[in-house]
């Protein structure tokens, strides 16, 4: 077994979820949970079939979102694993849908942060082992840091 990290190339302003799931229905599911969760989504998914043809399933909205997943999809390699690229959007607003989506069986991150993915790679093929999300913290936040984050979730609307 050897191992690898991949790292995933996330375009400016976007966000990922990467997942596994079970089944080549996954990437028409997983459009309509996109497409149902939010009024207008502008996101790509790819799906890495494990099976049969083997090949890089994939939908969405928008046609750089789609070529980013593709593109991160193929560099990973890994069966049943499944990655959306979205923009004006934020994962919060569909994880908990992604999640309940009858083939996702792991969702391993969503992030707009760099990403790299340990990879396990046999004789058989490539499994996501985990994934690094972003970089290690600097510090404990301040009285002035906590004032600014729960700025920041008010201008966003998560919080009132």
């Amino acid at each position: 077994m050897e191992l690898k990290t991949i790292r995933l190339n996330i375009p400016e302003g976007c966000n990922i979820i990467l997942g596994q799931s079970h089944f080549v229905k996954t990437v028409e599911d997983l459009y309509e949970t996109m497409v149902t969760a939010l009024p207008s989504p502008k996101f790509g998914v790819a799906f890495c079939e494990a099976s049969g043809p083997r090949k890089v399933r994939r939908d969405g909205t928008d046609p750089d979102m789609i070529k980013a997943a593709e593109k991160n999809a193929k560099a990973l390699g890994a069966g049943h694993s499944f990655i959306i690229v979205m923009k004006d959007g934020f994962p919060i607003n569909v994880l908990n849908a992604v999640k309940m989506c009858p083939e996702v069986c792991r969702i391993y991150c969503a992030t707009a942060n760099p990403v790299e993915v340990i990879i396990a790679e046999t004789e058989q093929g490539r499994g996501i082992l985990g994934v690094v999300d972003g970089e290690p913290p600097v510090g404990i936040e301040t009285e002035e840091d906590v004032k600014q984050r729960k700025e920041l979730l008010r201008n966003f609307g998560y919080k009132r």
